[in-house]
């Protein structure tokens, strides 16, 4: 079962460290934080999709690109192998700030270690949470 509070705390905490986002994307007249937007975006459709996800995958959809703007795709080679090298440290990346951050909401390190196997996709064809994510 969800301890709602936690949760809510948790989803907050990532949308208050992807509000931190220079990229902006223009909405209904407003310009709002890229990666906030994207979050929030990925939450609707998961919610649409998958109603009853587990909350880990909730939580995973919520910050899968937490931090993004925090590495640079131009510090990377621009061809496949490059972006490929750039994706990987991006999934590392998104799993160790999102770790901080349900750590310090009080998520179990169960949990916290499934998020982050979500975020790095580990196992994208055999599990079906990340298959899901």
């Amino acid at each position: 079962m969800i301890d709602k509070k936690r949760f809510e705390k948790a989803i907050a905490s990532f949308d208050a460290y992807n509000s931190n986002d220079p990229h902006r994307e223009k909405t209904e007249d407003r310009d709002i934080p890229k990666e906030f937007l994207y979050a929030v975006r990925m939450t609707g459709k998961l919610n649409h999709y998958e109603p009853n996800a587990p909350e880990t995958v909730q939580l995973a959809v919520r910050c899968q690109h937490i931090g993004r703007w925090e590495i640079a795709r131009t510090a990377y080679a621009m061809d496949r192998k490059g972006y490929l090298q750039w994706r990987s440290e991006l999934a590392i990346h998104h799993a160790k700030v999102a770790s901080g951050i349900l750590a310090e909401c009080g998520y179990d390190t169960d949990t916290i270690d499934k998020v982050k196997f979500l975020l790095q996709k580990k196992q994208l064809h055999q599990n079906a949470d990340t298959q899901l994510l």
